[in-house]
């Protein structure tokens, strides 16, 4: 017996959006302000937003995409979807390890290497999606290599570029929730933005 499911005209990509966007705009005040002044207790609520928002949200839209694409192909139509549950997936499993190395106070000099892996994919996506002429997705992605080439320094710890990750993570945290708001709006209101 074969089923077949319609296909979907409504990838959970906000979801993804919205909780990457949440957790840059909680940790990056902290990064680029100092406020909170970072302790112990500061690290534990960040390591907890940090799991919870852009861990948990992505990783559910990165495993959405890749089941409505592989198992059920409610998605198949948009192969440009298949980066986005890739970069979705790896980046949601990525905060799950940082909030819990930040909440357990563990040593974050192996984010060096993690950022040269994310960097690498956050390349990929940048090539992506300026080649299918998605440029606001595009442009996410070119924030995103900056977070990980920030990153890296940081892990290495150029003091300096802890404050320039927090910018980055602001400034690309802003552009997710315009992303999100652009992508709801579209598909519940009918609106027509750009993303």
């Amino acid at each position: 017996m074969n089923v077949t499911f319609a296909a979907s005209q409504f990838p959970p990509l906000a979801l993804g959006f919205f909780g990457l966007g949440a957790g840059y705009l909680i940790w990056g005040p902290q990064e680029l302000f100092g406020f909170p002044a970072r302790d112990e207790r500061v690290d534990r609520s960040l390591g907890v937003w940090g799991v919870w928002m852009p861990g948990l949200c992505q990783l559910l839209t990165g495993l959405i995409l890749f089941i409505g694409l592989t198992w059920f192909q409610v998605f198949a139509g948009d192969k440009i979807l298949y980066m986005a549950a890739l970069a979705f997936s790896a980046y949601g499993i990525h905060w799950f390890a940082l909030g819990w190395n930040r909440y357990r106070g563990n040593d974050p000099r192996p984010n060096a290497g993690m950022s040269i892996a994310f960097t690498t994919i956050s390349a990929l996506g940048t090539t992506v999606f300026f080649h299918a002429g998605d440029w606001p997705v595009g442009l996410l992605f070119v924030g995103l290599v900056l977070v990980y080439v920030s990153d890296f320094f940081v892990a290495l710890g150029a003091k300096l570029f802890e404050r320039i990750l927090g910018l980055v993570h602001i400034l690309t945290g802003l552009w997710l929730m315009y992303l999100m708001f652009a992508v709801t709006i579209n598909f519940a209101g009918g609106f027509h933005w750009t993303v």
